[in-house]
């Protein structure tokens, strides 16, 4: 199965349940619910049980365990230790997230959905569950695609316009939740859910499912996000003044002169949709605080790093984030300067693609640091 083209979007996809990327779209996107019978055929997983748990016990890895005893419920957060994955009496679930930045195949995996911007990506995460096992119904704040590995799941999905919460509980379960629809998901199965719509997912015995999830920021982080970035950024000249202060009748009040001083200052401030462009190129690949990139044990020198990438062609690490817009290009929560108009094109295909095939030498030059710092990788 090769990956879906944005460069395609009316080719018809068997990951979509034979509709195009813009019938899909058009359709469902983060408009209602569709089941896609068979959409990975073939798929049972991209690792086993044992391998999962091994992930879990990582420590530059964010992992869950959640436990189901009645209607009570535990959580607890990763790094574990083996002893934590020995059976459990009641129903049990182990979440890892971030697959993508540390297996190959969850990489390959999410650019299946390169018909959706690089921008709106999350991560990939997989979930083990024993029987019965699940993390209770719940809603997302984001698109996501659950594709079922090795075994079954049974999901109940409901537009639920009640979104109370169970109090008390470690983990957001919906206090009434109702099921409109439900289906049994076998490997290779997948179930697209827009967000903020209820869902259940029990385990049919033994199970793994993988979730493909799309960010949708709320205002508020954006808003604080851009207040961050604008404090770097702001050059206000002048200063409080009050040559004509008359004697105060009560000292401990704020004046309506200094209110209205101020607010004239901070009125000053502006930005503009570049300002936006690049607050949002820097916010959107700024690695998660736990994401730390290895640079080479033994680097190659410039000479022979650009040899082999004019002749191997550059692969992006899995941990690197890389946008552009319009000439502006962003890599890792930074704006990057000084872009050769001659390059423009092959950042714009090593930003959609992950991977570039045979650079220009000049090029390349450039990128040995990013190689040094663990950015990319020779092919």
């Amino acid at each position: 199965m090769k990956p879906s083209s944005s460069l395609k979007p009316n080719i018809p996809l068997q990951l979509l349940g034979g509709l195009s990327p813009h019938q899909f779209l058009a359709e469902y996107w983060q408009k209602k619910p569709l089941l896609i019978r068979n959409a990975v055929p073939g798929f049972t997983g991209l690792l086993s049980r044992g391998e999962m748990f091994a992930a879990a016990r990582r420590d530059d890895v964010e992992s869950r365990l959640i436990t189901r005893e009645g209607g009570d419920w535990d959580l607890r957060r990763g790094p574990f230790a083996v002893k934590d994955f020995k059976a459990h009496k009641h129903p049990w679930t182990v979440l890892v997230q971030g697959l993508n930045l540390i297996l190959p195949g969850a990489e390959a995996l999410m650019q299946h959905f390169n018909f959706i911007p690089h921008a709106r990506l999350d991560d990939v995460m997989v979930s083990w569950a024993s029987d019965g096992g699940g993390v209770g119904p719940h809603f997302d704040n984001y698109d996501v695609f659950l594709l079922q590995g090795m075994g079954q799941r049974h999901w109940r999905i409901g537009a639920n316009k009640d979104q109370t919460l169970v109090e008390g509980l470690p983990i957001r379960i919906l206090k009434h939740f109702k099921p409109s629809k439900e289906w049994v998901l076998n490997p290779g199965d997948m179930l697209y859910l827009p967000p903020q719509y209820a869902h259940d997912g029990i385990a049919v015995g033994e199970c793994m499912t993988y979730s493909v999830g799309f960010r949708t920021a709320p205002a508020q982080e954006l808003a604080e996000g851009f207040l961050t970035f604008l404090q770097d950024r702001l050059q206000l000249s002048g200063r409080y003044a009050d040559p004509g202060l008359k004697p105060a009748r009560h000292p401990g009040e704020i004046s309506a002169d200094m209110v209205d001083q101020v607010a004239a200052m901070l009125e000053r401030i502006r930005w503009d949709k570049s300002m936006i462009r690049d607050f949002l190129g820097e916010h959107l690949t700024e690695p998660k605080p736990h994401v730390f990139f290895d640079s080479p044990e033994n680097p190659m020198s410039a000479a022979r790093f650009v040899a082999a990438a004019v002749k191997r062609g550059l692969r992006l690490d899995a941990r690197t984030q890389l946008l552009f817009a319009s000439k502006r290009f962003y890599l890792n929560g930074e704006t990057l300067a000084g872009v050769e108009a001659g390059d423009v094109a092959a950042l714009k295909e090593l930003a959609d693609m992950r991977c570039l095939a045979q650079p220009r030498a000049a090029l390349a030059e450039q990128l040995y640091d990013w190689y040094c710092d663990g950015f990319l990788h020779l092919q």
